[in-house]
């Protein structure tokens, strides 16, 4: 079976492509692209599409790679003996499995997202090296050696925030996945909203990626930013006509603050707003 996108999930053919090779291949499919361009959505309708169970690892900054295969809680141990407890006999009580262990012990494949890997410490990727190629690991306290039940459909997100090691790139299928052109954008509108008018998915895509556009900006809308601007668009009952204002430069956009998340954006948007109409003034 191949994945072919979803009823909610716009996938172009190029990340179809990418996904289905990564699978043939038994590689990572290690997807990167801006915030907001749903890199973590792709992992759940990948498992939706090919009816597998989703497991979800999300990287923090604190996060280490030991934690994603098992982690030995020495500290309950040693209460336990203190406290005369009988469980303090097997070590196994102590070793808490992580989801690394939890997809390989799966007796069915399953999709497994280790999400905004760039996230943690620099050597992170490179402490999981063996055990995504070898797909095993050994389990040093009990002498146990884990191996994957069934090669898990591994997808590992990036938001570029700091390079990855090239020892783990040569283990990866890569893509990257571009911002959505104009048309997409416009299917993808229509998935959440296929009541709204067509003039006002038009305009209201017009002053999206005119605000995108803008020089200077420091964080430009992305995709789930322009969702929940039309949702609130619909839910404010914005008239369209106020969308057809003219240029984001004149006039900033109406609840733009879905739209733009610093002051500093905010800022630039209203000195052009106020430069545009001084010069009108004239």
């Amino acid at each position: 079976m191949k994945f072919q996108g979803t009823d909610t999930y716009i996938a172009t053919e190029d990340l179809r492509m990418a996904v289905n090779a990564a699978v043939t291949l038994q590689r990572p499919l290690l997807v990167k692209g801006e915030p907001g361009t749903g890199k973590t959505l792709l992992a759940e309708q990948v498992a939706g599409a090919l009816g597998k169970r989703l497991i979800q690892w999300h990287i923090k900054s604190t996060t280490k790679a030991q934690q994603g295969l098992y982690e030995y809680d020495a500290v309950s141990r040693l209460r336990d003996s203190q406290l005369g407890s009988e469980r303090v006999h097997n070590i196994a009580n102590y070793i808490r499995r992580g989801k690394l262990w939890e997809a390989f012990d799966s007796h069915e494949q399953v999709v497994l997202l280790i999400d905004e890997i760039d996230k943690a410490d620099i050597e992170f990727p490179n402490d999981l090296l063996v055990e995504l190629d070898k797909m095993e690991f050994y389990v040093y306290e009990t002498g146990q050696l884990v191996k994957a039940r069934q090669r898990p459909i591994v997808i590992i997100t990036s938001n570029n925030e700091k390079e990855l090691p090239d020892a783990f790139l040569r283990r990866c299928f890569f893509h990257f996945i571009r911002f959505p052109e104009r048309d997409t954008m416009r299917e993808i509108v229509n998935v959440h909203f296929p009541n709204l008018k067509p003039e006002l998915v038009s305009r209201a895509l017009d002053i999206f990626f005119e605000v995108r556009e803008i020089p200077g900006l420091k964080k430009k809308p992305s995709t789930s930013e322009l969702i929940d601007w039309l949702k609130l668009l619909m839910s404010e009952d914005i008239p369209e006509s106020v969308l057809k204002q003219g240029d984001v430069r004149q006039a900033i956009p109406p609840l733009h603050g879905a739209l733009l998340k610093n002051e500093q954006d905010v800022q630039l948007l209203e000195r052009l707003a106020f430069m545009a109409r001084r010069s009108a003034d004239r």
